[in-house]
């Protein structure tokens, strides 16, 4: 169906839905892009892309715009509270042959997306209801509006309100994690992927070019705290490394609750969901932006291949399951050693921690 005149509605202009709309024009579509908020600057947060989410830019033909920006990260260190190394993973072997990993300021990959998607946005535009027809959906806007397309992709993250309005799920599950972020300037030399693990608690900061470091902490816990930035200090006071002294540069971190995603299927009638909306996990793993990356790719090229929308999502929701049930069971892993005790986890960690953490993407190394 490449090139075919297709009425393609993506909802949602983040980077997932960016993403999407990015591979259907280069497969010969053009969606309407829609997103319930106005324009404007988002959260300033970083980003971490392992080596898959590299591949799929280059399948977008975008990984010309992104390399000048952020920073090649080329091994993760692993840290005990105290400072002593666990483990350390070589990025350049484990993701030899798929793509280098790189740490940027979110907003700058938006903004690239958003080029590449061609640009137009229908912003403030929030969907009321779908009405699933043959052959079509229906769509009402808030302002009234109603327009028919023959696919409606909802892309807007894991509290998706077209998830709710075609019935294919309800709101996502939190998974009993805290998590804090922020961009520090002018911080310490942290120069590679850098986290400390404690008990149910981690810190991590990425450098993300410019001097920037990406911070982000999490603990175990389903609420926010009132004061984020004292909680923050307050749970990793004893830790040491660069920690001390990126607590006391901070004057701001955002806070937020981790939800997860799993759905029996993605798609009904001709509503099919990507990236968080369909399947988010928790952040372990750095897999969110990758899998949305990843999604567009897939969605693509089976409508291309197709001979039917229907046959189109059949396809794509059977070749993106495996590898995302992958990353939500291997971040359920990951997620569960929180639970062990430094005195027998470290040990572990430091006997074969870079083979244990490396197998987590072992699946995701092999072809989309």
């Amino acid at each position: 169906m490449g090139g075919s005149p297709l009425r393609i509605l993506v909802v949602g202009a983040g980077i997932a839905g960016l993403a999407v709309a990015r591979a259907l024009r280069l497969a010969g579509f053009r969606p309407d892009v829609t997103d319930k908020l106005p324009p404007g600057e988002s959260t300033e947060t970083g980003l971490y892309l392992p080596g898959n989410a590299a591949r799929a830019l280059h399948r977008l033909d975008l990984h010309d715009p992104v390399r000048p920006i952020g920073q090649v990260i080329r091994r993760q260190r692993f840290f005990d509270a105290a400072g002593a190394q666990l483990c350390e993973v070589d990025l350049d072997a484990l993701w030899a042959g798929v793509g280098e990993c790189r740490a940027l300021p979110r907003a700058d990959l938006h903004r690239v997306l958003l080029s590449g998607a061609g640009g137009a946005v229908r912003h403030g535009a929030e969907v009321r209801t779908l009405d699933l027809l043959p052959g079509a959906v229906g769509v009402t806007f808030t302002d009234g509006t109603t327009t028919e397309y023959d696919l409606v992709i909802g892309a807007d993250g894991p509290r998706s309100s077209v998830r709710a309005l075609a019935a294919l799920g309800g709101p996502p599950r939190p998974v009993g994690q805290v998590v804090y972020r922020a961009v520090l300037r002018d911080g310490p030399p942290v120069t590679e992927w850098t986290a400390l693990l404690g008990q149910r608690s981690g810190f991590l900061m990425v450098p993300i070019g410019a001097g920037r470091l990406h911070l982000y902490a999490d603990e175990a816990g389903t609420e926010e705290p009132a004061d984020p930035l004292a909680r923050l200090r307050d749970l990793f006071a004893d830790y040491r490394g660069p920690v001390p002294e990126v607590l006391s540069a901070l004057d701001e971190v955002h806070v937020g609750i981790t939800d997860e995603v799993e759905l029996g299927r993605w798609y009904r009638g001709r509503v099919l969901l990507v990236g968080d909306a369909a399947h988010a996990t928790a952040p372990t793993l750095s897999q969110g932006a990758a899998m949305a990356l990843e999604d567009a790719v897939v969605l693509a090229e089976s409508l291309r291949a197709a001979n039917s929308v229907e046959a189109a999502l059949v396809a794509y929701e059977s070749r993106r399951r495996p590898r995302t049930r992958w990353v939500r069971d291997r971040t359920r892993d990951r997620n569960r050693t929180r639970d062990v005790p430094p005195a027998l986890r470290d040990p572990l960690l430091r006997g074969r921690g870079d083979r244990i953490f490396g197998e987590h993407y072992r699946l995701l190394l092999g072809p989309l």
